[in-house]
């Protein structure tokens, strides 16, 4: 267990205890790699067996290892909010109901601004410390690309290497919390998707837009998340039978189409499959992910020191002046009624952490994306690599989200060996 304080700038007192794992190679030759996970909201300790001994050995030979579950996340210190865990699960895009999110934040009280990535990124550098390294490399997937690319910027001379695998970029727009590279992405996945041998013969974007015009604001959400859930089970978009699933209610790219002809039967089976909600708060903390997440983000109202009274004024002129190049084929209500906006709008003011916009540290940097990720679209990688002054972006073709963790092939994770053992 690692001691941390609460508050790292000192305002409020008293400490925290986060379970950490280290690799058991002291000696490795090219030092510490620090392997972040995503979320917000997922622990980092489970995960390093399967990663150093399974996924990444090559790596695992050369460096130690060593994961922390984020401070609100684990098995012994889970925030536990028990009707947003039941309604959002781990989903960044589920709507939760307002009453779920007041009892979130009356759960944490006056701790519900000490879980932005301020203070996360504080906690990793007390790790640093603790293991005796000058110098590490930090490797993060999904928010853990986010947490690492903050980490180098606040603390660049400890800073060895970097690689952000699904991309978060680290300075947040208002555009980010709408999610507009989301919405857009899913036209331009499902389009490449069709393209891929027998070719569909028909545009599943456009099927998308028309079924998404012809069902409610919630069906559109609800819509928008299946998608990026399914993406998890099949990167083709079209595979028929999945696990789990009754035999012939796979093939989204076909549930679509068949919707827009009058027959929805497919699609509303896979919004019951991949319904969100119930995940195992040790597993994925949703109390964790509103609370990192409304302190860190940028919002249509600003940030989370914006007054609650003024903040649904600000939404509405916002979704107002969405034009329909910014979020087809959805709409601009589905932009502002989804998870990241919802979650945050009654959540209570704070104070504002900070949104850095300095460009990376001038040391290697590696950025690997799946084009088929619709989690954190290739848009947003593309948003990053600028501003990487040593950096090399490699794109995973046909691959969707999580390339260390997930990907089937071997091609993004032959980058990161060559990469980080080079």
């Amino acid at each position: 267990m690692l001691t941390v304080p609460l508050d790292h700038h000192g305002r409020t007192p008293g400490s925290l205890k986060l379970q950490v794992a280290v690799a058991d190679n002291a000696n490795a030759p090219k030092g510490v790699l620090l392997f972040l996970t995503g979320g917000p909201g997922q622990p980092g300790v489970p995960a390093i067996t399967r990663l150093a001994g399974q996924r990444l050995p090559e790596i695992a030979a050369n460096y130690r290892f060593a994961m922390i579950d984020q401070r609100g996340t684990g098995d012994f210190g889970a925030i536990n909010c028990p009707q947003l865990q039941a309604q959002m699960g781990s989903s960044d895009i589920a709507t939760p109901t307002r009453g779920a999110v007041r009892e979130c934040a009356g759960i944490l009280g006056n701790t519900a601004g000490l879980y932005g990535t301020d203070q996360t990124v504080a906690d990793f550098d007390l790790f640093r410390q603790a293991l005796g390294a000058k110098k590490i490399t930090v490797d993060g997937v999904s928010y853990g690309s986010f947490t690492a690319a903050r980490y180098a910027i606040a603390y660049p001379r400890n800073t060895q290497a970097i690689v952000l695998d699904s991309v978060v970029p680290h300075h947040i727009t208002p555009t980010d919390s709408l999610y507009l590279a989301g919405l857009r992405g899913q036209a331009r996945v499902l389009r490449d998707a069709c393209t891929a041998a027998p070719a569909c013969g028909f545009d599943p974007a456009d099927d998308l837009a028309q079924v998404v015009r012809g069902r409610s604001v919630a069906d559109g959400v609800r819509i928008f998340d299946m998608i990026v859930s399914y993406e998890f089970e099949d990167p083709t978009y079209r595979q028929p039978n999945l696990p789990g699933l009754p035999p012939g209610v796979g093939d989204l790219i076909g549930s679509l189409h068949a919707a827009r002809t009058g027959k929805p039967a497919q699609l509303d089976a896979l919004l019951t499959a991949f319904a969100s909600g119930g995940d195992p708060v040790n597993r994925f903390s949703s109390g964790l992910h509103a609370a990192t997440l409304c302190a860190d983000m940028r919002f249509p109202w600003g940030s989370s020191a914006t007054p609650e009274w003024i903040r649904p004024f600000l939404l509405t002129l916002t979704e107002k002046s969405l034009k329909r190049g910014d979020v087809w084929p959805y709409t601009p209500a589905v932009a502002v009624n989804q998870g990241f906006i919802q979650s945050c709008l009654p959540w209570p003011a704070e104070r504002a952490v900070p949104n850095p916009a300095d460009p990376l540290p001038n040391v290697p940097t590696l950025m690997v994306n799946g084009d088929h990720d619709l989690s954190t679209p290739l848009e947003w990688a593309e948003k990053e690599i600028p501003l990487a002054p040593h950096g090399k972006f490699v794109i995973v073709k046909g691959a969707s989200h999580s390339i260390q963790n997930r990907e089937r092939g071997h091609a993004g994770r032959d980058a990161v060996i060559n990469f980080l053992n080079g």
